[in-house]
């Protein structure tokens, strides 16, 4: 692991993980720390991933708060600590959020963007698809305890944040299987929960900022991902120009583990291809 010190005196934590040009990988939640992203799914054969840990989680020390400024300012400044000019980006779920924040407040910083299982909004449409895909597993011997796990995360009870992730964890999935699990465990150390609760006190929608993100941009989709879904990619194409969409069949919200190869094919290539 390694470390920066912010303007502000807090320490941030990343990990490198890989070989190959770099690229600076935000992770979800919020609240999860990079751990979450373990390799990409083998990304880290063509790529050295800069992992961060987003502040509070992980190696990096609380913030005062948690908002999409104070996240993109983090990444402005592990990328001019890791003295890059202009750098390719990947954001996962919640980071997605934050890369899409970064890329419309600092067009001139970034070479490629990529949105993996990435939102702009939580849409009427966004929440009718969880909600069936939710209910098309209700025959699972998991659906129960994952259902109840989400209610107690959307009623703010997250003080056992770890052992209610894993509750849910088969929900993210297309089709869940217990050699899932490991991977589920290790991705949720480091994880914290006062970056969730400000996140569903406050709220956010980027969709207005879409339309000022110039960076080529490949948006990567689950077919199945009940949170993060068709509705949620739709939203992010129609609103960045020239976005490139790669949908992934039999493949839930945890991309890289579900379906390491395409995710890991789809995104090597998009960042390998010329400007």
């Amino acid at each position: 692991m390694q470390t920066l010190r912010t303007g502000d005196g807090r320490r941030l934590a990343y990990n490198e993980i890989g070989t190959g040009p770099t690229l600076v990988c935000h992770s979800g939640g919020p609240g999860f720390a990079g751990a979450e992203l373990g390799d990409l799914g083998g990304l880290s054969s063509s790529r050295t991933l800069v992992v961060l840990d987003p502040r509070g989680t992980g190696g990096s020390e609380r913030a005062s708060g948690y908002s999409l400024d104070g996240y993109a300012a983090d990444l402005d400044e592990l990328r001019v600590h890791l003295g890059l000019e202009r750098m390719d980006l990947l954001g996962f779920s919640h980071g997605a959020v934050v890369a899409i924040h970064y890329a419309a407040k600092h067009p001139d910083r970034l070479r490629r963007l990529v949105l993996a299982g990435g939102l702009a909004a939580f849409t009427d449409e966004m929440k009718q698809f969880a909600d069936d895909f939710v209910e098309s597993k209700s025959a699972e011997p998991w659906h129960d305890a994952a259902v109840d796990a989400l209610a107690e995360e959307e009623n703010g009870e997250l003080d056992d944040l770890e052992g209610l992730w894993q509750r849910e964890a088969p929900v993210y999935f297309s089709k869940w299987d217990e050699r899932y699990r490991q991977q589920m465990v290790d991705g949720a150390r480091g994880a914290s929960a006062a970056p969730l609760r400000e996140f569903n006190e406050n709220g956010f929608d980027v969709r207005p900022e879409l339309a000022s993100i110039s960076a080529p941009t490949l948006i990567v989709c689950g077919r199945d991902d009940f949170i993060c879904g068709p509705p949620a990619a739709k939203v992010l194409q129609h609103g960045i120009s020239g976005a490139k969409t790669e949908m992934l069949e039999r493949c839930g919200h945890m991309m890289f583990i579900e379906q390491p190869d395409a995710f890991r094919d789809a995104v090597a290539a998009f960042l390998s291809a010329e400007t």
